[in-house]
C-alpha cells in the first residue's frame, strides 16, 4: 500500500470515485448534507435528517486519552465468527451501487472487489441483495470464487424466495448468514414480483434453523428489537437505522447503541453501523460496547475508485485511525476499549 497521510488518501480516491459517478458526488466528508432526500442514489429517505444525524451524533462523542504509560505496540485484532480479524471493520451490505452511486462499475465487479480487498488486510465484507437477480447472483459468484469469503445478507422476502436463496447460499458455505429485516420498510419493494415481507419471532427462528453458520439479523433500533433477535436465536445483531434510508427522522444508530449492549450483556455478539467514518468512529462504537463496525458508503467509494486496492487501502486507513486511538487512549487490545475511554457531550 501507498505510505501517503490519511487525508491525502481520502482526497486521491473521492477525486477518482467522482470522475466515474453522476449521483453521488463523492464528498468528501460523507455526511449525507448534499444528498438529502436523493434516494435513488445514496442519500437518506425524505429530508435525508436519518442519515445526516448518524454521522452528527458519533461526532458527538469524544475520546478520552492518557497517554501516560508503558510504550507498547496495539493489537486491534478481535475474534468474529470463528475467525480472527485483523481489526473488526466491516463493509457493509450495499446493492445497486450502478443505480445508487450513478456510475457503470457493475455488481459483479464491486462485490469481487470487496471481497479480494478486505480479503487482503483480513478483514470482511457483507454481501447485499436486492430484486435483481444480478444483485443476489454477484455474491454468489464472490463466495464461489473466494471459497465461502464473506457474509451474505438476504432480505426478508417472501418464505419461497428466502428458501431458494438461503440453500444457494448455503451451498457455497458462507462465513456467516444475515437478514436485514428493517428492509421491510423499503416501500418500492413491496409490491414487485419478489415482494418483501416482515418477519415474525417465529420466521427468524425457522431461518436459523436452516442454517449451519452464524445467523445475523440486522436493522436493530431498540432494546425490545435485540429481545427479539434474542429470542429467534441470533448469533449477532446488527444495530442499524439501514443508513437512514428506510424512516425518515428516526434516530441514529449510536444513540441506542450503549443501552442495546448493555441489555444484550455478552449473550449475542452486536455489530453496529450508521456514519462511521474513522477509526477513531470505530473506537467510539467499541467503547459504547459494539463488538465490530460496518461501514458503507465510503467502501463503495473507494471501491468506485480503485477496485480492491481502494478498498484494501481504506481499511488500512480506519485500522491505522484505531491503532493510534488506542495507543493514545491506553488500550493495549481491543478488549481494554471501555465506556470510560469517551464522553458524550450530549448525555
Amino acid at each position: 500500500m501507498k505510505e501517503i497521510g490519511y487525508e491525502v488518501l481520502i482526497m486521491e480516491l473521492h477525486e477518482k470515485a467522482r470522475e466515474k459517478m453522476n449521483v453521488c458526488k463523492g464528498c468528501k466528508n460523507c455526511n449525507g448534507e448534499v444528498c438529502r432526500g436523493l434516494n435513488p442514489g445514496p442519500g437518506g429517505k425524505g429530508s435525508g435528517e436519518g442519515f445526516v444525524r448518524n454521522v452528527k451524533m458519533l461526532q458527538n462523542i469524544g475520546l478520552v486519552y492518557d497517554c501516560i504509560h508503558e510504550d507498547y505496540e496495539v493489537d486491534t485484532s478481535t475474534e468474529l465468527f470463528s475467525m480472527k480479524l485483523s481489526a473488526p471493520i466491516f463493509v457493509a451490505p450495499i446493492a445497486n451501487v450502478t443505480q445508487h452511486f450513478g456510475t457503470e462499475y457493475n455488481e459483479y465487479l464491486y462485490t469481487n472487489d470487496i471481497c479480494e480487498g478486505m480479503k487482503r488486510v483480513g478483514m470482511v465484507p457483507f454481501y447485499g441483495d436486492g430484486v435483481n437477480e444480478a444483485f443476489f447472483k454477484a455474491p454468489m459468484k464472490a463466495l464461489e470464487a473466494h471459497d465461502g469469503y464473506g457474509i451474505m445478507t438476504i432480505k426478508p422476502w417472501s418464505d419461497e424466495i428466502v428458501e431458494m436463496k438461503l440453500q444457494e447460499t448455503m451451498s457455497h458455505k458462507p462465513i456467516a448468514v444475515a437478514m436485514d429485516v428493517d428492509a421491510s420498510g423499503l416501500v418500492h419493494l413491496k409490491n414487485t414480483a419478489t415482494p418483501i415481507v416482515f418477519k415474525s419471532v417465529e420466521d427468524l427462528k425457522k431461518i436459523s434453523s436452516k442454517i449451519d453458520v452464524p445467523f445475523i439479523v440486522k436493522g436493530i433500533m431498540s432494546v425490545e428489537g435485540a429481545k427479539k433477535a434474542l429470542e429467534a436465536g441470533a448469533y449477532a445483531i446488527v444495530v442499524s437505522n439501514h443508513g437512514g434510508r428506510v424512516l425518515d427522522n428516526c434516530v441514529s444508530s449510536v444513540e441506542v447503541l450503549e443501552d442495546i449492549c448493555a441489555f444484550v450483556n455478552g449473550r449475542m455478539k452486536v455489530l453496529v453501523d450508521g456514519g462511521i467514518r474513522s477509526g477513531n468512529d470505530v473506537f467510539k462504537m467499541l467503547a459504547l460496547g459494539a463488538d465490530g463496525c460496518l461501514v458503507g458508503r465510503p467502501f463503495v467509494v473507494a471501491a468506485i475508485a480503485e477496485g480492491a486496492d481502494g478498498v484494501a487501502s481504506l481499511a488500512e486507513k480506519y485500522q491505522k485511525e484505531l491503532a493510534e486511538a488506542m495507543r493514545m487512549c491506553n488500550c493495549r487490545t481491543i478488549q481494554d476499549i471501555s465506556i470510560e475511554k469517551v464522553k458524550n457531550f450530549h448525555k
